[in-house]
């Protein structure tokens, strides 16, 4: 579907306020996010849509919803239940029972019965029932339980909100190389194509031979399909940019940033259409930690981790609920009831009389067979099976933060050299240019030095590409993923 101007003009979002310590997950008040006209769309802004329109975060949030629901079940366990009813019966014949004729006449055959007839016209009943747990072990364990299952939804959520922002951050970068690598096919093209028209007028006016023509038309003509599929990259990243965006995949977009101007050491000298990118890469500092202050780190703040550790917590209280069935249970009912009975014509509850009971149930288990134990042991080895899986978890994330860590110093100790190589191919490109206007070079040094050019770009770039993408592994393995966490940590 092809939506309007200002239908793209005007999407509404909802902020998550995602906070440290007990996290949790509120809805402000409906904001409106205005696309620029010409649909640009900065890295934060990415990162605010794909957060807010993701099914992924989408469904973690409904999971948070539904342990709320969890949570209110738990307490109707120890709620008191209270129910109230009321009957009115009318017997339009009275009810016949047959009775030894001996009650009314001693002198009467013992086995004679006559018919007598019992009740009223109008029979009335109501009360109330009250009924409550006085002690359940396993229901006062479920309440703890539920608000601990709360939170592990709560702490998967923030797990799947920092996979989605990381994601989005890479789809990103994915599209700048995309469009950097289209950019710098066309640049090669163009270059070929000056080339090719000077070298006609040479050749029309006889100072080269037709040959260095023909291989410049060769070079050309090799040169259109790699553009062709460059473009071709360039659509594919937008769309699955879109994809985590949950936007429609014909929507016009455009992102703002360029991986030529980004300075990897310099951010003041790397162009104001990089500012965004710059404040998210900053967002999170590379910190030279110690595996223990690492863990500290990440323990604290990585959603896998967090999730591993509530978790744990929530089967200790499966345990303690299991333990608690060998424990008695104690209830307690208490009816209120209210009876009447009239002739003739039905008057509710006149003369009506009142009773009350109050009966208290202790049930002891003594024997179910092996069930309860076994559950017990099922719960214990699933616990250990959690501290394993932290421990491993724990490990990777370790592995992690040193590899993205060691990734990231060199690509910072190597921007400069790459920068510089782009410059020195480019005068090289110029000087291998005069030379062959010149007549002292040949057309092969142009087409090498065009070669060195475009590589030495592409290899900047996608050194840059790798540092931005390495940098958003490095967040996520921290678990600092910026634009989550309102409160910043201090080293």
């Amino acid at each position: 579907m092809q939506l309007t101007k200002n239908q793209l003009t005007r999407l509404f979002v909802t902020t998550l306020i995602l906070c440290l310590g007990t996290f949790q997950v509120a809805f402000s008040q409906d904001i409106e996010v205005e696309l620029p006209e010409n649909n640009e769309l900065t890295i934060d802004q990415v990162i605010k849509l794909s957060v807010v329109n993701n099914p992924e975060v989408k469904r973690a949030i409904l999971s948070v919803e539904n342990a709320d629901e969890q949570v209110k079940l738990a307490w109707s366990e120890v709620l008191p239940d209270v129910t109230s009813s009321a009957t009115f019966t009318r017997n339009i014949e009275i009810p016949v029972n047959f009775v030894p004729a001996t009650f009314f006449d001693p002198n009467a055959d013992p086995d004679e019965l006559v018919p007598l007839q019992f009740g009223t016209d109008n029979n009335w009943q109501g009360g109330i029932t009250v009924s409550q747990n006085i002690f359940r072990g396993e229901a006062i364990v479920g309440i703890s339980s539920s608000s601990v299952f709360k939170s592990v939804q709560e702490e998967a959520l923030r797990s799947t909100i920092q996979q989605i922002i990381t994601q989005s951050r890479k789809g990103f970068h994915a599209v700048l190389i995309a469009e950097e690598q289209l950019r710098l096919q066309e640049a090669t093209i163009e270059r070929i194509e000056e080339n090719l028209e000077e070298n006609r007028s040479r050749y029309e006016a006889g100072l080269i031979e037709e040959y260095d023509v023909l291989r410049l038309e060769v070079q050309l003509a090799n040169q259109q399909p790699q553009l062709k599929d460059a473009q071709l990259s360039v659509e594919e990243a937008y769309r699955n940019l879109k994809e985590v965006m949950a936007l429609p995949l014909d929507l016009p977009l455009e992102i703002v940033g360029s991986l030529s101007e980004y300075q990897i050491n310099n951010p003041a000298e790397g162009g104001n259409e990089n500012e965004t990118i710059y404040n998210i890469v900053e967002a999170t500092p590379l910190p030279m930690l110690n595996e223990s202050e690492a863990l500290d780190v990440m323990r604290n703040k990585r959603g896998d981790l967090r999730v591993l550790e509530v978790q744990q917590s929530l089967k200790d209280r499966e345990i303690r609920a299991i333990k608690s069935r060998f424990l008695p249970t104690v209830t307690a009912d208490y009816n209120l009831q209210w009876t009447a009975a009239q002739p003739g014509t039905p008057r509710p509850f006149e003369s009506a009389v009142r009773f009350q009971t109050l009966m208290v149930n202790v049930s002891v288990p003594i024997f179910t067979g092996f069930e309860r134990m076994a559950n017990l042991n099922i719960a214990q080895i699933e616990k250990r099976d959690l501290e394993v899986q932290e421990w491993a978890a724990e490990k990777t994330a370790l592995n992690e933060y040193e590899t993205t860590l060691e990734r990231l110093r060199n690509l910072e100790e190597t921007a400069n050299a790459r920068r510089q190589a782009v410059n020195q191919a480019q005068r090289g490109y110029e000087i291998a240019v005069n030379r062959y206007e010149n007549g002292v070079g040949s057309q092969l040094e142009v087409t090498e030095a065009e070669l060195q050019v475009r590589e030495a770009e592409l290899n900047y770039a996608l050194s840059v590409t790798d540092y931005l993408n390495s940098k958003a592994d490095f967040d996520l393995a921290i678990g600092m993923v910026p634009m989550i966490d309102e409160t910043e940590y201090e080293f």
